[in-house]
């Protein structure tokens, strides 16, 4: 019997990932596909439609859009629908915490050379950190709580999208070879996710 259920979590544990994960490129195409492909067929010719083509339009504007940002002005623009949403009572906090989501699995808000190992006191423990404050920083909320020797240190939680803000004694730390995002990545997935060994500095 021990078998037989050890067996069934080990093909669960294999088979589930790539269901959710099909099933949800799936959703994604189809809502991509549904939605521009009537606005393609209005203004193509009902015969140079091909299925398909909404979704590679999608991924073209997007391009497009990433690239634009790099002028202040056509960043703004399409920073101002966001701006527009996070003040809409009922979807501020849906928009917000889906753009935080995004924004925390992307590593962008965090800057190069930002991931630690963060040393529990009176134990050999350590955990990968990434610094988000330094203390000291004029005009920053965060910065005028803590000590100027101080850092604030993210620690991300295995298997779920959050963790701990801890303010730390910069001695405590000591910087590691690792990209934000990498971080996050790898103790997202408990280590299980990546093979690649990174460098202590």
């Amino acid at each position: 019997m021990k078998i037989i259920i050890k067996s069934l979590l080990t093909g669960l544990a294999i088979v589930l990932p790539l269901i959710i994960t099909i099933e949800l490129l799936r959703w994604l195409l189809l809502t991509v596909e549904t939605g521009l492909a009537p606005l393609l067929q209005l203004v193509l010719p009902g015969s140079w439609y091909w299925p398909g083509m909404a979704i590679l339009a999608f991924m073209l504007l997007c391009i497009v859009i990433g690239y634009s940002t790099r002028w202040s002005g056509f960043n703004w623009l399409w920073q101002l629908p966001g701006k527009i949403m996070l003040k809409l009572p009922g979807t501020s906090q849906i928009y917000g915490m889906l753009q935080d989501i995004i924004d925390l699995m992307a590593g962008k808000n965090f800057a190069d050379g930002s991931v630690v190992m963060v040393k529990l006191p009176g134990t050999e423990i350590e955990l990968i950190g990434i610094i988000t404050k330094q203390g000291g920083q004029a005009d920053d909320r965060m910065s005028s709580l803590m000590q100027d020797e101080q850092l604030a240190v993210f620690i991300p939680m295995a298997y779920n999208v959050g963790g701990y803000t801890i303010i730390v004694p910069r001695s405590c730390t000591r910087n590691i070879d690792m990209k934000p995002a990498e971080a996050l990545q790898l103790t997202l997935s408990a280590g299980l996710g990546s093979k690649a060994v990174s460098k202590v500095k």
